[in-house]
């Protein structure tokens, strides 16, 4: 039996050609082999997926992935119990998103969802005598409408209905429905108003 570095050697230099091809090819391969990675996991992903890093995937990986998505570095997808997560044709989840889902997270078609962005849908139970961590969850499942931009660090919670078109400020936290079109910002994320009207 061969040492491991001789293993890894010869694999390097195997695939050293392929790093080559194009342009970026360094950069190109990790994608390739990326989108193999979760491919694996998901047969029916879509080849119009870009994949600029594995995810971190945990629970159940109920997870169903539309076309011509284009995913960042360091995404945190979990799913718990029936909990789903549906992503939209034509989705961007930057660096570090988290989605969470015990119920149901649905993003829809032309999203953008900014870096560090976290959706969950369930909140640990709390009280009197009540461990956090042993007390089991309350969820409601949360909606993104289509053409959506969440910015970097927004904390979307349970329950959260998102209106086609809106826009969500940066490290807003959004604790109630957002209206089709409207824009959102501040803690909690409250509608802002043009110049000049109330």
């Amino acid at each position: 039996m061969q040492p491991t570095h001789s293993i890894k050697g010869f694999l390097a230099t195997a695939v050293r050609p392929l790093a080559s091809l194009g342009g970026g090819g360094e950069s190109r391969l990790r994608q390739f082999w990326s989108f193999a990675r979760l491919a694996a996991r998901f047969p029916e992903l879509d080849p119009s997926v870009v994949v600029l890093g594995h995810p971190e995937l945990h629970g159940t990986r109920r997870i169903a992935f539309g076309r011509d998505l284009y995913l960042y570095r360091d995404l945190y997808l979990e799913t718990r119990g029936e909990g789903h997560i549906a992503i939209g044709d034509g989705v961007v989840l930057s660096r570090g998103v988290h989605l969470v889902a015990f119920e149901s997270i649905e993003i829809g078609a032309g999203c953008m969802i900014g870096e560090y962005a976290s959706l969950r849908d369930a909140n640990h139970r709390f009280g009197p005598g009540l461990a956090p961590r042993h007390a089991g969850h309350e969820t409601l499942p949360i909606r993104v409408g289509c053409n959506v931009w969440i910015g970097r660090g927004v904390t979307v919670l349970p329950g959260v209905s998102i209106g086609d078109g809106a826009v969500i400020g940066a490290n807003a936290v959004v604790t109630r429905d957002v209206a089709p079109g409207t824009v959102v910002a501040g803690v909690p994320a409250r509608p802002l108003h043009a110049e000049g009207k109330s």
